[in-house]
């Protein structure tokens, strides 16, 4: 069985929390399912805190981590990627009412995201904002209890979780929005190519037949399918 290392946080519609049998729900646990299923893999998910998945990944301790992963050249030098099986933009929230709207408004404020991310890599380069790096298990959770409480002022994640936050709880508003594509991925131990190239082949296949699109559909239907088949050679 396939031990898939993920964060145990309430990040709909990506995931939520564990229930007592330690099953989740959402886009990414879909998914995950669709895809062993079709490679015929069982898998557990073994739950990490966020900055300790990868190096628990390296290590071979767990298989695979299938949570949140953005492409990045840093987390590349410790787990081979797969083909994305999500592409998002970021998205920067305040508290409701600050009239925040572009970077330049961020100079001197407190922004966070989580620690060595691709947010963080995104929040660097706001000029003059105040970086504060999250980490844990359920750094979503954390960063939101943060900005409302005034901890931070503005924090930075993808679109698909950021936009529902600010639609569902009055306490945020949406300053603004980058298109960044971000291209998630499933991070393997360097050098299994075996299991890289199995979970490449059953991404291609429930793309190619639309099963991962109708999932999208029913977990973000406001957000288009970002994946397109790949392309047989004549």
């Amino acid at each position: 069985m396939l031990r898939i290392a993920c964060i145990d946080s309430e990040a709909l519609p990506l995931f939520d929390l564990k229930d007592d049998q330690g099953n989740r729900v959402g886009y990414e646990p879909a998914a995950a399912k669709l895809v062993f299923d079709r490679i015929g893999e069982d898998f557990e998910w073994v739950y990490l805190n966020w900055e300790d998945m990868l190096p628990t990944v390296a290590a071979g301790e767990v298989d695979a981590v299938w949570c949140g992963q953005a492409i990045t050249e840093e987390r590349a030098r410790q787990v081979d990627f797969t083909e994305p099986y999500a592409i998002f933009d970021e998205t920067v929230i305040t508290r409701a009412g600050r009239g925040i709207t572009e970077a330049e408004q961020l100079r001197g404020l407190k922004v966070g995201a989580i620690a060595n991310s691709a947010n963080m890599a995104l929040a660097e380069t706001f000029d003059g904002a105040i970086l504060v790096p999250f980490e844990g298990e359920d750094v979503f959770g954390a960063m939101i209890e943060a900005t409302r409480d005034g901890t931070i002022d503005a924090f930075v994640d993808d679109d698909v979780v950021m936009l529902p936050l600010a639609e569902q709880d009055p306490d945020f508003d949406v300053a603004f929005t980058v298109k960044t594509q971000n291209r998630w991925a499933v991070g393997v131990k360097p050098g299994n190519d075996e299991l890289r190239e199995a979970i490449n082949a059953g991404l291609e296949a429930v793309i190619a037949d639309g099963s991962l699109a109708k999932v999208w559909s029913q977990w973000m239907p406001a957000l288009d399918f970002p994946l397109v088949p790949a392309k047989v050679e004549a």
